[in-house]
């Protein structure tokens, strides 16, 4: 049996594991909450659905989240925290800040495309702090590629570029949906092209 922090044996019954198992269950609601909100809105993500959803009673939900509204800012808070290592991966990207945002810029449904395209159906609904959330994480990725590449106007036009590869990525395979080569070829062409924008403001 492996040995715990201070080399104390957690139990099912020690505070250790405990937290461990609160955790897993809220991290598993706030995982019910981003797919109902994905898929449905704000409407269709109600409390019950959340917790039927996620295998959880009722009152479970709200041993961990009293109310909605904190159910909401449990899943703001999150994709922060994986938006703010997103940002640092940008930043510190061996090839460059623009060449790993425009590689990055399609919906993998990785956990942080999950946890923002989420928060972007509670921004539809006019939820202020969604949208409060959503605009300081692009300002971030805005003010590492303008760091990057010198100059306010360009760095603002690549991060339209990074939107429309993410659109697009989203929308794969529906008839309507733009076609756009990929492929590490493509991107190289397209990232070939973005230079120019900043290497002519340089």
């Amino acid at each position: 049996m492996p040995v715990g922090y201070h080399g104390v044996m957690p139990t099912a019954s020690s505070p250790a594991a405990s937290s461990r198992s609160a955790s897993s269950t809220m991290e598993r609601l706030l995982d019910a909450f981003e797919e109902l909100l994905t898929d449905g809105g704000e409407r269709s993500a109600t409390l019950g659905a959340v917790a039927a959803a996620a295998g959880v009673s009722k009152g479970g939900l709200l041993y961990h989240f009293a109310s909605k509204d904190a159910l909401i800012d449990a899943q703001l808070a999150r994709l922060e925290v994986r938006a703010a290592e997103d940002t640092e991966n940008i930043r510190t990207a061996p090839a460059g800040p623009v060449d790993y945002l425009i590689r990055s810029s399609v919906n993998m449904g990785s956990p942080l495309d999950r946890s923002f395209i989420a928060t972007t159906r509670l921004a539809q609904g006019r939820h202020e702090q969604a949208i409060e959330t959503l605009e300081t994480i692009r300002r971030k990725w805005l003010t590492v590629i303008e760091d990057s590449v010198g100059d306010h106007d360009t760095a603002v036009a690549i991060m339209l570029v990074s939107d429309g590869l993410y659109g697009n990525s989203s929308l794969a395979g529906m008839p309507s949906a733009p076609a756009v080569e990929a492929g590490a070829e493509g991107m190289d062409r397209l990232l070939t092209v973005i230079a120019r924008l900043y290497t002519r403001v340089g």
